[in-house]
C-alpha cells in the first residue's frame, strides 16, 4: 500500500526526469545556434546570451518544435519525444485534477503511483534516446554513485 509522501517523492522525481530532458534539448539548440551563427570560430558575448536567452525561455513543446525545424535526425526519436511531451503535460496540468480524492486512500495512492510511474518511463526513454545521440548509455552509468554535492546552474 503506497503513502501518500510516497506519491509526491514520485511526482519529484518525474518532474526531475522531464527537467532533465528539457535541459538536454535546450543544450542540443544552443549547440546547433551557435554553430549556425558562428560564435564557436567568431566568440561574441552578446550574441551568445540571446542565444541563451532565447532557448531558455522555450518549454519542452517549444524546444521539441524547434530542434524538428532545424535537426534532421529527430526522425526514430519524434514519437518517443512527442509521448514525453503528452506525458510532461499531464503530469504539469491535470495529473492531481485527473486522481482527485485518491490521495486519501492507500488504495488511491498505489493508483497514482502507477500511474506516475508510467509517466518516468516514457519521459525516461525519450532522455535516454537522446543521450545515445552523444553515444552516452545511461543503463551503463546506473551503478555510479551520484556526487553529494553540486552547482547551481543558474
Amino acid at each position: 500500500m503506497a503513502t501518500l509522501d510516497e506519491v509526491y517523492r514520485k511526482f519529484g522525481e518525474v518532474s526531475e526526469a522531464v527537467q532533465l530532458l528539457e535541459i538536454q534539448l535546450g543544450n542540443m539548440l544552443i549547440e546547433f545556434e551557435c554553430v549556425n551563427s558562428g560564435l564557436l570560430e567568431h566568440p561574441d558575448s552578446e550574441t551568445a546570451t540571446e542565444v541563451f536567452a532565447q532557448v531558455n525561455e522555450q518549454t519542452l513543446g517549444k524546444l521539441i518544435r524547434s530542434l524538428k525545424s532545424v535537426w534532421n535526425s529527430t526522425e526514430g526519436l519524434e514519437q518517443l519525444l512527442r509521448d514525453a511531451l503528452d506525458s510532461r503535460n499531464r503530469l504539469t496540468h491535470s495529473f492531481y485534477l485527473e486522481h482527485n480524492f485518491r490521495r486519501n486512500s492507500a488504495d488511491g495512492c498505489d493508483v497514482m503511483l502507477g500511474d506516475l510511474e508510467t509517466i518516468h518511463e516514457c519521459v525516461l526513454e525519450a532522455y535516454k534516446a537522446i543521450m545515445r545521440l552523444y553515444d552516452i548509455d545511461l543503463e551503463e552509468h546506473i551503478d555510479i554513485p551520484l556526487p553529494t554535492k553540486h552547482l547551481r546552474l543558474r
